[in-house]
């Protein structure tokens, strides 16, 4: 953790693939709210890097449409761009990367000065790039660290391969390995919800709960990135890294203390636990067009021209975690993501055991604990209770925690202000350990070669559709209960 003296020091946060589509929706926009706040270092300087030739105004232009700038925060955003140098090179040369050097060097004088280096660059050149930072822009006297993007590998022996690569040139704690989902507030939330509350610590265990159904959907398609996503798939892309993070913070034990290692050492002990996937246990999907709908809607994913023809690449997966330890075993963790759905969604659904010995003739509903993660961050209980008059009629209802509703004032910051701000303050807590991912590749491995040695053919779902119609089938061998007679409505603000 960094000190206070630390942060009067010389900062430079350098941006390795300024040019690209993160660079301009994400991360610059997230640099500029993180000064604008004020939360970074006084003498923070900010350099992007690239292939791309181009001048610092030229960035200002294309990060245009991305970056909000409230009515009077006008001086203090040319103030931002004033604090921020360009330049082009090449990701393999080293005599850029000395040029690189150079440039920070001048906000350094020669003085204690710390670097924080962001790469947004293809896994191509990932090599080169840290390799070329090594040998010519750690901070001489200050700490060095290194922000990665994933995806981290493509299956367990390219993850190992890329793990032992760093470890050969940084330190485990100059490393973090970014997953934007744990810095989104109702996932940091998580370990409040559960060690926090008498009400939820004795019941979150096999006794109580049947089920947890971890959801992630996007409601648009590939967008023609289809090329680059074909070769990832959903699972690679969202299952094996966001939401199995998620996983681990629903399932882990109660940890030692709040120190990052402390946290995860338990996200790693509740990992070791799980079995890989088997095939039985997993469904993949891959959209079709909506002959009824509109624009990117009427295309199927093998309409897009940047899809290989025949492509058998999942847009939507369904898989059953199982967790072999004393507090888990026999509970199903429901993983479950897809693009082109009927809705944007990201939650987490703990569904626990039917009530024993009804006396209301059938007429109840499961108990759920929702804990919504985007769009409008909240947490719900879903209960039964009886309806207001005369009749004794039992109704579903929920005890409502909406964000928006209950903290009205609150700013909620973006997944990416966090994270960053934790890299400035050396804070490793919301960042993915290099034995984390080992475990996370050794659960999906063997199921990702399965599924493309074997050309297993994806159910086809339509584009807005719910998904596969054989995912519901799915859930209820999982002991999920989907009564579709009950849905949570976001309070509106008066």
């Amino acid at each position: 953790m960094e000190n206070k003296a630390d942060f009067d020091y010389p900062h430079t946060f350098i941006l390795l693939g300024a040019s690209g589509d993160l660079a301009k929706k994400k991360i610059y926009p997230t640099i500029w709210y993180l000064y604008r706040d004020n939360v970074l270092p006084k003498n923070t300087k900010f350099v992007g890097y690239a292939r791309t030739s181009q001048t610092v105004s030229e960035v200002r232009e294309k990060c245009k449409k991305y970056i909000k700038v409230r009515p009077g925060e006008e001086d203090k955003y040319e103030e931002f761009w004033a604090a921020n140098d360009y330049l082009a090179g090449a990701y393999d040369k080293r005599i850029d990367f000395e040029k690189l050097n150079q440039l920070i060097c001048k906000n350094e004088k020669g003085i204690v000065a710390n670097r924080i280096f962001y790469l947004a660059v293809p896994p191509t050149v990932f090599e080169d790039v840290t390799v070329n930072i090594k040998n010519s822009c750690v901070a001489i006297k200050g700490y060095t660290r290194v922000i990665i993007e994933k995806p981290f590998g493509r299956d367990d022996v390219s993850s190992d391969k890329l793990s032992n690569h760093l470890a050969n040139l940084f330190k485990e704690e100059q490393i973090y390995r970014i997953d934007h989902y744990l810095g989104k507030e109702m996932v940091q939330n998580l370990m409040t919800i559960r060690f926090a509350n008498q009400i939820f610590c004795p019941s979150w265990n096999r006794s109580n709960i049947a089920s947890v159904l971890i959801s992630f959907k996007e409601p648009f398609g590939t967008e023609g990135r289809g090329g680059y996503f074909d070769d990832f798939g959903m699972i690679r892309d969202v299952m094996q890294n966001h939401l199995l993070q998620i996983l681990s913070l629903i399932a882990m034990e109660k940890p030692v203390s709040l120190h990052p290692n402390d946290i995860r050492d338990e996200k790693v002990k509740v990992l070791r636990h799980i079995p890989a996937i088997e095939m039985k246990d997993i469904l993949v999907g891959q959209y079709v067009g909506n002959p009824n709908g509109n624009g990117e809607e009427k295309l199927g994913y093998l309409d897009d021209p940047t899809v290989p023809k025949g492509s058998v690449t999942p847009t939507y997966a369904l898989a059953a975690l199982w967790i072999n330890n004393a507090r888990w075993e026999g509970v199903p963790f429901i993983l479950r993501c897809g693009k082109a759905l009927n809705e944007r969604k990201a939650e987490v659904r703990i569904q626990y055991k039917d009530v024993p010995g009804d006396i209301f003739g059938g007429n109840t509903k499961r108990n759920e604990l929702v804990i919504r993660v985007q769009p409008g961050e909240a947490l719900y209980l879903k209960m039964m209770s009886k309806s207001p008059g005369m009749k004794f009629d039992l109704v579903e209802t929920e005890l409502d925690l909406t964000y928006s509703m209950r903290y009205r004032e609150a700013d909620v910051p973006d997944a990416y202000e966090r994270l960053i701000l934790d890299v400035f303050t050396g804070t490793q807590m919301h960042f993915v350990r290099s034995d984390e991912l080992k475990e996370a590749w050794r659960i999906f491995t063997p199921i990702l070669q399965q599924l493309e040695e074997n050309h297993v053919q994806p159910h086809p779902y339509v584009f807005g559709s719910r998904g596969p119609a054989a995912a519901d089938g799915k859930l209820a061998e999982y002991n999920f209960k989907y009564s579709g007679s009950y849905k949570w409505q976001k309070p509106s603000i008066c």
